[in-house]
């Protein structure tokens, strides 16, 4: 079972600002974002992790960079398949002008169908992110936990598909900056553990001997709820 640790970055400049950033350059974490970094990373250092993986843009490596300091031994590396969705001519315009635009509200309510203009499709952007982790999962192993850092909409899309919901009702999950989101990967189905977590106990993702299997085979879900970790 690999267990997939997603995180946003946290806030930036763009995003107090109110300006969808894309892939714009030169965007970094502001004061509260370098500290949601900073909180994230002290929080999941008693978690075990086998690399750290990131968007290439500035606020994601500044987010993974504190993510990965002090973790001897973990892989660090820069992945394009993770990096923002391309949002064309949209990037770096303020959202309230954004909202008013006919495709916002196309991007609401049937995302699967969005494409912005001289940008990416929001299904382009789905199916580029799962099919990253489907291969990072192969490269590390059935027995590894890694973190990907990287933004809302890739996250949203990850998400959903390890819930088994289409693409258009993407926009149900939220994904707040530097929270969050863990999937665990069996060999037959995914299992959401987290989703847009911003302060809990992280003990559970300790793995030190893989429990023993229940009733049914390993990674079962247990009928009833069973009692927990």
């Amino acid at each position: 079972m690999t267990t997939v640790l997603l995180v946003r970055h946290g806030r930036s400049t763009a995003n107090t600002a109110g300006v969808l950033a894309g892939r714009t350059p030169g965007v970094n974490l502001d004061e509260r974002g370098e500290a949601q970094a900073l909180e994230l990373a002290a929080r999941l250092m008693p978690v075990h992790l086998d690399a750290v993986v990131s968007s290439p843009l500035e606020r994601t490596r500044q987010t993974a960079e504190r993510l990965a300091a002090g973790r001897e031994g973990t892989l660090f590396e820069v992945d394009e398949r993770f990096t923002e969705c391309d949002y064309g001519t949209w990037s770096g315009r303020p959202l309230k002008s954004l909202a008013e635009e006919p495709l916002w509200r196309t991007v609401q309510a049937h995302p699967a169908a969005a494409a912005f203009p001289d940008g990416e499709s929001l299904a382009a952007l789905s199916a580029r992110a799962v099919s990253a982790v489907r291969a990072w999962n192969a490269k590390l192993g059935e027995q590894a936990t890694y973190a990907v850092v990287s933004h809302g909409d890739v996250i949203k899309a990850v998400a959903a598909d390890a819930l088994g919901m289409h693409l258009d009702l993407f926009q149900r999950i939220n994904v707040d900056p530097c929270s969050l989101t863990v999937i665990r990967y069996h060999g037959t189905r995914p299992s959401v553990l987290r989703l847009n977590d911003l302060g809990g106990d992280v003990s559970a993702l300790i793995r030190s001997v893989e429990p023993a299997a229940g009733p049914g085979e390993a990674g079962d879900a247990p009928v009833g709820g069973g009692a927990g970790s």
